[in-house]
């Protein structure tokens, strides 16, 4: 049985560019925000709008090195189902620690699995902000037989 073709969802955010940006480096601040409240081991002091430098590092690793990594251990993200992608979370927190040590700013990731349930932490309240944020879309099509 051939089913009809899914239509792409149409672009619904009358937002302009750099207040989805905007809305998205928020989300990302208050998740690194949340990821050092409850993963023991990253660490922050300091004014508060320096978590904003944290995440705009974070996001720009991200934005930068992430596909280089992916692209680079492809087979083993293939292998491990994805799973190897909280290997990557970790470290690019890491990197983040290591960059915003040299800004002077206090944030620090002390290890490996702070690092881990940290990233973990971040992708999860990243996902669940930008969902009731609108920022991102989801389709659910249902097929009639």
């Amino acid at each position: 049985m051939q089913y009809p073709p899914i239509p792409p969802i149409p672009p619904t955010d009358p937002r302009p560019p750099w207040q989805r940006l905007t809305l998205r480096w928020l989300i990302s601040s208050l998740a690194i925000f949340a990821a050092v409240w409850i993963v023991p081991g990253i660490e922050f002091s300091g004014p508060g709008w320096q978590i904003g430098i944290v995440a705009l590092v974070f996001g720009l690793l991200n934005a930068l090195l992430r596909p280089l990594i992916y692209m680079l251990t492809c087979p083993l993200v293939i292998l491990t189902l994805g799973m190897f992608g909280l290997v990557i979370n970790a470290v690019m927190l890491g990197l983040t620690s290591a960059l915003a040590d040299q800004l002077n700013i206090a944030f620090h990731v002390y290890g490996f699995w702070p690092a881990f349930f940290g990233g973990l932490v971040i992708s999860l309240v990243t996902t669940v902000l930008s969902m009731l944020a609108g920022d991102t879309q989801i389709q659910v099509v249902h097929v009639k037989e």
